[in-house]
């Protein structure tokens, strides 16, 4: 999420449908998901849609690793990641791929998934490489449902990167109330307590021969507990840092961890230039000393309020407009006969 999730509630131009009830309701049992290594249903997004909302640059054949680019809630890749990541791996010569999510990824998790799914197996079978997916807040979540739920894709990746991601949801969603307020589907999937959330994190975390580098900020405004964006469990690898485990006097809150902070910057690099996730130690401490990451020009930190959301920097966060077509939601949205064990 950025910080424009925070802002969710509707004040006019989205249309209000009902969310249907889960068809299993008991906890979130570990159990009641299905098994790590049942293959996954056919995608229901319309294949033109899913080429359409892929995007790709450099040569399929080029030797660094591959990059897919996951935008945060609220925001188009282009205004996550044009103006910083895709200047930095353009100029480095690295394959990268974005994905333009519906509604600005304001809506439904699982279709954001379903584009997950695709671009993980168009990149595959382009580069004939594993692929490193990078993202930001929900972006940096949202890989993971596709990897929990179509196997297939677990052998094309050989790292998740998350800046600030929404891991296990987050508590500052308090403005989302079942039956009484309506919220965008990615808002709802998002909170803490989402059954969207159980069934992410069902079974387990993180798979084997994958490894995750999870990056985030003490100053986290928006996914919050800051561990919330923590893996723990699983065979993957997984390296959980916070940038003032480096530069103690780090003032990065959530949006910047995703788009100018120099220490996630460094980290982001550490983790595509070694095998296994990042790894603070191999961090240069001069980072502490830079304003921001480079690429990102001076000029574009006068941009940066305007695409994130944020009517200024440090300000309170204010209400908005939802302009994005995403459904407004009673509540959350129905989970997808697959997500159970003995599907619906």
């Amino acid at each position: 999420m950025t910080a424009l999730t925070l802002a969710a509630l509707v004040l006019t131009g989205a249309s209000s449908v009902p969310a249907a009830a889960d068809s299993a309701r008991d906890g979130g049992s570990s159990s009641t998901y299905a098994p790590l290594n049942r293959p996954g249903p056919r995608l229901l997004v319309p294949r033109a849609d899913l080429r359409a909302a892929l995007d790709c640059h450099g040569s399929p054949s080029a030797r660094k690793r591959p990059v897919l680019l996951s935008p945060a809630t609220s925001v188009t890749p282009e205004e996550n990641y044009s103006w910083n990541y895709a200047k930095a791996f353009t100029d480095q010569g690295r394959y990268w791929c974005s994905i333009t999510m519906p509604h600005h990824t304001f809506g439904d998790i699982q279709v954001a998934g379903e584009h997950h799914v695709f671009a993980i197996r168009t990149m595959h079978e382009r580069t004939g490489r594993k692929i490193a997916i990078l993202g930001h807040s929900q972006g940096g979540m949202n890989p993971r449902w596709a990897l929990r739920f179509w196997p297939d894709t677990r052998k094309m990746v050989a790292e998740v990167i998350g800046m600030a991601p929404s891991n296990h949801g987050t508590t500052a969603l308090q403005h989302c109330v079942p039956g009484a307020t309506t919220c965008t589907p990615a808002v709802w999937q998002q909170v803490d307590e989402a059954r969207f959330m159980q069934a992410l994190n069902s079974r387990t975390e993180t798979f084997r021969r994958i490894s995750y580098t999870v990056i985030t900020s003490r100053l986290d405004e928006v996914v919050t507990p800051m561990t919330s964006s923590f893996l723990s469990t699983g065979k993957g690898r997984i390296s959980n840092t916070a940038i003032q485990d480096i530069c103690p006097a780090a003032t990065s809150e959530h949006n910047f961890v995703g788009t100018i902070d120099p220490v996630a910057y460094a980290l982001v690099m550490d983790a595509l230039g070694h095998r296994g996730p990042a790894n603070p130690a191999r961090i240069d401490r001069a980072v502490c000393t830079q304003p921001y990451m480079p690429y990102v020009e001076p000029a574009a930190l006068d941009f940066v309020p305007a695409i994130l959301g944020v009517p200024s920097l440090g300000s309170t966060l204010l209400p908005i407009v939802n302009l994005a077509g995403a459904s407004m939601l009673p509540s959350e949205p129905r989970l997808r006969c697959y997500v159970f064990r003995k599907r619906c």
